[in-house]
């Protein structure tokens, strides 16, 4: 864990103006000013019909805030493979991958809000078999072999010839991803089985913001367990995403507090157990809010405790909070980066 915590911290944020009209102007600007301050990468969740937060497709903005940086990774917090077709996915990131000239880092995972999954017509249960598969379909796609529809048999395949149809030809996904063989694919996971899915396949696990430490430890404890059993090798990162507010003002660290307060006794009665269970009591259980001393002391806590190597700072579960109070705390955080080994 000591020699861990030396290594350099990769810093990133997600977006902190998501809200309509969602232009690609809007965000590009932050893209820009996140590049500016020397952030590593920069982040968009996915969510559907959620009026807060309208970002059913994120691979889209992430687009516009490629083509307006140059250094910047770009991601995707949870990219929701069971309601996607996995070819149809893996062009659409080989094309992102494209256009940012090999800068993605993608994020993906299943689902969980109701009623997602009988919008998209896909059964629930059937999630985490869906989203191996299209993982698997993906990587092999990406990997240049063909890919395509297995020969039809009987029926199906008389009345393809009838017309005109010609089944059971391969074909191979163009254009590839720069990055080779892919790029590079973290897991979030909540509950126990998607943690030990996420071990077994051997891919880094992408904490969430809304899990206290102490759920985290067992989240990670399950995670090693899976991936040992599974003979895989240890993943190389260890990507976490925490609610962050940097500030001297104590009002603002007061009010914030409040806010994040309110938000984990929300968690505490989420209809999803794994939330339910993980959500902290106290804002410093899942937050990093105070000033930028006492928030690089904290940081420095899940470098020993976890071996984090990749922070995501996020505004997640800050409701009210203005988009310039949270782009002033990501200055007082690019300005913690040389005492954090940067």
């Amino acid at each position: 864990m000591e020699e861990a915590a030396r290594r350099s911290l990769h810093i990133g944020v997600t977006a902190w103006d998501m809200g309509l009209p969602g232009t690609a102007e809007q965000f590009a600007r932050q893209g820009e000013r996140a590049e500016a301050l020397g952030l590593d990468s920069f982040w968009l969740p996915e969510f559907h019909f959620d009026e807060s937060v309208p970002l059913p497709q994120p691979l889209l903005p992430l687009a516009a805030v490629a083509a307006r940086t140059r250094r910047l990774r770009i991601g995707t917090g949870s990219y929701l493979l069971p309601i996607r077709h996995p070819v149809q996915a893996a062009e659409e990131v080989a094309v992102l991958d494209r256009l940012s000239a090999g800068r993605v880092i993608l994020g993906v995972g299943r689902g969980y809000r109701a009623g997602l999954f009988d919008a998209f017509d896909v059964a629930a249960k059937e999630k985490r078999d869906r989203f191996e598969r299209a993982l698997d379909a993906m990587v092999t796609a990406w990997a240049g072999e063909p890919v395509g529809w297995e020969e039809g048999e009987g029926e199906e395949k008389e009345e393809a010839r009838e017309d005109g149809d010609r089944l059971g030809q391969p074909v191979r996904l163009v254009p590839r991803p720069v990055q080779d063989p892919h790029p590079p694919i973290w897991i979030a996971a909540f509950g126990p089985r998607a943690l030990e899915q996420a071990g077994r396949l051997g891919l880094p696990y992408f904490a969430s913001p809304i899990e206290s430490m102490a759920a985290l430890a067992g989240n990670f404890a399950r995670f090693r367990e899976a991936w040992a059993a599974a003979g895989t090798a240890a993943p190389a990162e260890t990507p976490i995403m925490r609610t962050t507010f940097i500030s001297r003002d104590r009002g603002r660290l007061r009010a914030a507090r409040e806010r994040l307060a309110e938000q984990a006794a929300s968690l505490a009665r989420s209809p999803v157990g794994a939330i339910r269970r993980g959500a902290g009591i106290r804002p410093d259980d899942w937050a990093l809010v105070g000033e930028p001393e006492a928030v690089r002391d904290r940081i420095e806590r899940y470098r020993e405790r976890f071996a984090m190597t990749h922070l995501v700072a996020s505004r997640t579960r800050l409701p009210g909070l203005e988009p310039g109070d949270f782009e002033r705390s990501l200055e007082h955080l690019a300005a913690l980066r040389e005492s954090l080994g940067q």
